[in-house]
């Protein structure tokens, strides 16, 4: 080949490559179109059947053209993701409403918070305590990127006493709260075009953060009538040669639900089968009212378990919590912590493992008797639910199956914050209601919510 071909092909190329540009313009703005659509009808972003038509119709044309089916799918999934980013920047989340009524209390309004999770009492004493010590102890230095070495052993003790693991410290790194934990999980171990398998209802930063990286998420959707428990079939059927993850959260985030011990030995076993990993969110398990089985306790390499001081110790605003999985994955987790971050605060590292010694069931007794409470009142205003088996939130759906965006906003209004059910996925009839609030508090909240229904 001369280098008159070669600049021939290069051309090719260019001109292929502006046609590209210019249909991904055109199916953006198709994608805008359908978000204004979908926020009218009150619809989720995403729509897995109509993903799964678009994937066989692009096996059949791969089979049709001679074209790398893999390939095509890696592409397929980053268009499909440019779609979701598209039609998710007006998505009503439980964030967005906290951050509204955060601003609506700034300029004087008094707001109930049932939207967002954050435990009402203090911190356990020891974190008081410590905080005072940290200064003459010397604690405030660069440290170690995966956390204090003995901050690190007291970690995997309690999860070796607590979760049925059988860990030490080269098995856990701490992270700056549990969130970044997940991202830490997903962007690092997971490339683009790969897939990640969630469950929903869920927490939204799942998806957020699999987006981010360019990552496809793959839907198993759960309902109030099988009682928020996944389809075994649907898990399989929706796995191929591109997926990597799936993601549990039990106690489950926004209903509460904990899983059967046989339904998560099967899920775990799908998982193996394809060598997926596994990223466990358990941050909840301190608020377990039922049997409840960590990931740990399967001593399966590819998992990883996201844990944190926030819910179970109070602790949101001190954004210190840990990942427990196979040292290799720890290790490589920790390159990308220390190029972001450096380490965690010692100082909040120190507070954290002196905390570990206070006895905290309390606070699962606390959000236990609120439950019950809101349980109480959700049956009287004849909301449909699934009674929660743990965690501290209520998922529940109208009886009259209202738009639950228009209806957050609109309490807002009438001093009250909840989270409509589409941030959670494509739930838009239901909203979640939390129980981080004196009983008091909450039934003077459910008395303005009922006013509005």
């Amino acid at each position: 080949m001369n280098m008159t071909e070669l600049e021939e092909l290069r051309k090719k190329i260019e001109t292929i490559t502006i046609e590209m540009l210019s249909l991904l313009k055109t199916r953006t703005e198709i994608a805008q179109e359908i978000v204004k659509i979908k926020n009218q009808q009150g619809m989720s972003v995403s729509n897995e059947s109509r993903e799964n038509e678009l994937r066989e119709l692009v096996k059949k044309e791969c089979q049709k053209i001679g074209f790398e089916t893999n390939t095509a799918l890696k592409f397929l999934n980053f268009l499909l993701n440019e779609s979701v980013k598209v039609q998710s920047l007006e998505s009503n989340t439980h964030l967005a409403i906290f951050l509204k009524a955060k601003e609506l209390e700034r300029q004087g309004k008094k707001i109930i918070h049932l939207e967002v999770g954050e435990p009402d009492f203090q911190p356990p004493i020891n974190v008081k305590k410590s905080l005072s010590e940290v200064y003459d102890k010397g604690f405030g230095k660069y440290g170690p990127a995966k956390g204090l070495p003995e901050f690190r052993t007291k970690l995997a003790e309690f999860a070796n006493n607590n979760f049925g693991a059988k860990v030490n410290l080269e098995n856990v790194m701490v992270t700056p709260g549990s969130r970044f934990g997940v991202f830490l999980a997903i962007s690092t171990l997971l490339d683009a075009g790969d897939e990640i398998i969630v469950i929903e209802p869920a927490w939204p930063a799942y998806g957020q953060c699999a987006i981010n990286s360019g990552i496809k998420v793959r839907i198993i959707k759960t309902t109030l009538e099988n009682r928020w428990e996944p389809d075994l079939k649907e898990i399989s059927s929706c796995i191929n040669e591109n997926t990597k993850m799936i993601v549990l959260n039990y106690p489950n985030n926004p209903t509460g639900k904990i899983l059967p011990r046989t339904l998560q030995d099967q899920i775990v076993e799908i998982a193996k089968k394809n060598n997926l990993y596994i990223l466990s969110d358990e941050v909840y398990s301190n608020y377990s009212n039922e049997e409840w089985n960590s990931i740990l306790s399967y001593d399966y390499e590819k998992s990883i378990v996201s844990q944190s001081f926030s819910k179970s110790h109070s602790m949101t605003g001190y954004r210190i919590g840990y990942l427990i999985s196979s040292k290799n994955i720890i290790d490589r987790l920790t390159k990308l912590q220390a190029l972001c971050l450096t380490n965690v605060s010692e100082p909040i590292q120190y507070t954290a493992m002196k905390s570990l010694d206070d006895d905290i069931t309390g606070n699962r007794e606390i959000i236990s008797q609120r439950l019950t409470k809101l349980e109480e009142i959700c049956k009287k205003m004849e909301l449909e639910f699934v009674r929660p088996d743990g965690a501290m939130y209520i998922f529940a759906r109208t009886k009259n199956q209202i738009n639950t965006s228009k209806l957050s906003e609109e309490l807002l209004n009438h001093g009250v914050a909840i989270a409509p059910g589409i941030g959670f996925g494509d739930y838009n009839e239901f909203f979640r209601i939390s129980a981080c609030l004196d009983i008091k508090t909450l039934i003077e909240g459910m008395d303005i919510l009922k006013t509005r229904l």
